[in-house]
């Protein structure tokens, strides 16, 4: 195993070529970029003298715990993923910090980010997970990180719910695809919280075979420009939020009418004929050779149409039928 240390920096052959004149505490000092990534390393030493540090290259190694890296206060790209990190800790001290990769790692818990007020983005996917859990955020963290994130990588967690993620209002982009989401009101009620989502990966969810899946969540999301990997066009978003507006308001309709006692009792205009009216004489007649029924009212046969005739031959407007489901 491999412990990243002044030493091994000075000696890598990349920086050898940079430093040129300069000492080593002076090129140290200078430093903004370093890339140790697939070196074997498993440890992290002392790097304060790395004092202007911004990006840090540390994917593909066996390092087991994020330490040391208090010093790197204007650090703002850290690349930690595929190593053997079982926990997230030790980061408060990186106040710049604005993108944080950990994806391919054994965190079961997203934690101990309160204090990165600057992070914009979250790469946290493909855990490697016990059998049968599901990768978990702190509500604390959640909550501190809602005024900044904009980028949430949660591919292949195992994740079944998504409610406490919905304080973070200013996503943009979400990937949470590989999951096992899904609730399809639980998703529109997060979603229509996130007013700048504008692009967003869902694909190997159980919610993605939902009926009008893609048509909901693309009426929740106003702005959002890519679902799944498709471009979503303009003039079939508008199309679709018509469709439901329309739809909602003749469902209010109906509703309102039914409250108000509009729809009338199917029988009731027979009523005020009287009883010299020649329709209801032939009623009355044909009535009083019919046999009784067994539940005593006449059955009814659906014709094509909105009109309905019942067993002795009398129509039905639709509006009527309704009514008669009240009787």
């Amino acid at each position: 195993m491999v412990r990243l240390t002044m030493d091994l920096i000075a000696k890598s052959s990349s920086h050898l070529k940079n430093r040129k004149n300069c000492s080593l505490p002076q090129y140290l000092k200078k430093l903004t970029h370093l890339n140790f990534s697939n070196k074997n390393i498993d440890d992290i030493d002392d790097l304060s003298m790395c004092r202007n540090l911004t990006v840090l290259y540390l994917y593909d190694n066996q390092i087991t715990q994020i330490c040391n890296l208090s010093f790197a206060a204007n650090l703002t790209h850290l690349y930690l993923q595929n190593n053997q990190i079982t926990h997230i800790e030790n980061l408060s001290f990186l106040q710049s910090l604005s993108k944080l990769f950990l994806g391919g790692n054994s965190i079961t818990v997203v934690e101990g980010l309160e204090q990165l007020k600057e992070l914009r983005e979250l790469h946290i996917e493909s855990q490697r997970l016990p059998p049968g859990e599901k990768l978990i955020f702190d509500p604390c963290t959640i909550l501190a990180l809602s005024g900044s994130l904009s980028v949430l990588n949660i591919n292949n967690n195992n994740i079944d719910e998504i409610h406490d993620l919905a304080v973070l209002n200013n996503l943009t982009h979400l990937y949470a695809a590989d999951n096992q989401l899904q609730d399809m009101q639980e998703l529109e009620l997060v979603f229509s919280q996130w007013p700048q989502l504008n692009r967003m990966d869902l694909r190997g969810n159980p919610v993605c075979h939902k009926p009008k899946y893609r048509d909901r969540l693309i009426t929740i999301c106003r702005k959002l420009e890519d679902l799944d990997g498709k471009e979503i066009n303009e003039l079939s978003r508008q199309f679709l939020i018509n469709w439901k507006a329309s739809k909602e308001a003749k469902r209010k309709a109906l509703s309102e009418r039914i409250m108000t006692r509009e729809i009338t009792y199917p029988l009731s205009a027979d009523f005020h004929l009287g009883p010299q009216h020649p329709s209801a004489q032939n009623r009355a007649g044909f009535l009083g050779k019919r046999k009784p029924l067994e539940f005593g009212r006449p059955s009814i046969k659906m014709r094509s149409g909105p009109v309905w005739t019942d067993c002795i031959g009398v129509r039905y407007e639709h509006q009527h039928l309704l009514a008669l489901c009240f009787l």
